[in-house]
């Protein structure tokens, strides 16, 4: 989970979370394509968890009416701190 892709997604202004919504749906039904090599799996999992945390972002910042900065600051927080108690 990269923060600058997960900026880019939210500030893009084409994006929203439907359409994230639809991109995580696709590159799901890739990955348990017949064949898909390790690298490529790890990849795929990579743009799945970068739509997903832009997803995030993107509900904090219209339900909560949070900035940009924020909900970013915010999200990177929760996952450093759900990585720790592993």
């Amino acid at each position: 989970m990269r923060l600058p892709i997960i900026k880019h997604l939210v500030t893009n202004d084409s994006m929203d979370a439907v359409t994230l919504a639809t991109a995580v749906d696709v590159l799901i039904e890739l990955s348990e394509a017949r064949g898909v090599k390790d690298e490529e799996m790890d990849a795929i999992g990579e743009l799945v968890s970068n739509c997903e945390g832009a997803i995030a972002v993107m509900e904090d910042i219209t339900k909560n009416n949070t900035s940009i900065k924020d909900a970013l600051n915010g999200f990177m927080k929760r996952v450093i701190g759900s990585t720790d108690h592993e």
